[in-house]
């Protein structure tokens, strides 16, 4: 075995190590499924061993975390991958999208005088409901244990609802018509396939890149660190989402999707825009979380989805 190879052995197995420790998540569909569990590289087109994503993981300076937010699996495994990264490398600033840069300060003055996790939360406003804390505490409770800085990293919703409302707050340069459609396609997704007329489908594009900027700039405001971004999978992509604002940033970015029925070769999820180079360096395919329908109203109303 090579020098290489030896010590990034060694790594993976602590990295399964930790992740079984951690609680097994219930709630899961499709945990049978061919592609639950495993990592695919879109670049080279092949499903790769935890340890080689992990050790391009440990080599960058940025490591995107992505996520679907009500999913167990996704922030069990971010867990994992973050004891890994403390494991093998140095110190890095854990960002969190779940906390808006207004409460850094609070963050801070509680952290100082030896807050827990719960206190943490209370003194960054977490919405506790909103993003469903128990799934985010253990995240916090590593950045405490570990002594990473923890950065909020959010646009506050003041300043969000400033951009929906005059996109031009954003102080952004104008998007490109590719990203501009790609991101009104995720948000028409996100309204059940109904488009918001123009004003605020503008509005909400410009949000959602204020936000994306916001989260860059988290990352990249840590003096000579590292740091790991916990986000949704949409501000985690490289072609539309923080990795943007980071021009020539050396990240590695990694989203978490949920398998899908019938769908059974990464290459099924192209449509999806995820299995692509484009979007990340590692696409992890895990089981789906149980949920209601979110578009379940508009289906038993009959209404169609509005044209694009």
């Amino acid at each position: 075995m090579s020098a290489l190879l030896r010590p990034l052995g060694a790594f993976a197995g602590a990295f399964l190590l930790a992740a079984c420790a951690l609680l097994a998540p219930r709630q899961l569909l499709l945990a049978d499924h061919p592609l639950a569990g495993r990592i695919w590289d879109p670049g080279a087109n092949r499903i790769v061993a935890p340890e080689e994503a992990l050790g391009r993981a440990v080599r960058a300076r940025y490591v995107l975390l992505g996520e679907v937010h009500d999913n167990p699996e996704h922030h069990r495994l971010q867990r994992a991958v973050v004891e890994a990264l403390a494991r093998r490398g140095p110190a890095r600033a854990l960002a969190m999208e779940q906390f808006d840069a207004d409460h850094q300060r609070a963050i801070d003055a509680a952290r100082a005088e030896g807050a827990g996790a719960e206190a943490i939360a209370d003194a960054g406003r977490f919405d506790r409901r909103g993003w469903n804390w128990p799934l985010y505490r253990p995240l916090v409770e590593f950045a405490l244990e570990r002594g990473w800085p923890l950065i909020a990293a959010n646009l506050s919703r003041a300043q969000a609802r400033a951009v929906l409302d005059d996109p031009a707050r954003s102080r952004l340069p104008e998007a490109d018509t590719p990203l501009r459609e790609a991101l009104e396609r995720d948000l028409i997704a996100g309204h059940c396939g109904e488009r918001p007329e123009a004003k605020r489908l503008a509005g909400l594009v410009e949000a959602q890149r204020a936000r994306d900027a916001r989260l860059a700039r988290a990352l990249s405001a840590v003096p000579n660190a590292a740091g790991v971004l916990i986000a949704g999978n949409g501000h985690a992509r490289k072609d539309r989402g923080a990795p943007l604002y980071l021009p020539g940033a050396d990240l590695v970015a990694i989203g978490f999707v949920e398998v899908e029925a019938g769908k059974n070769q990464a290459l099924d999820y192209i449509a999806e825009g995820f299995a692509t180079a484009a979007s990340y360096d590692f696409v992890w395919f895990t089981p789906r979380a149980a949920r209601p329908d979110p578009c379940a109203h508009v289906k038993r109303s009959g209404a169609a989805p509005k044209a694009l």
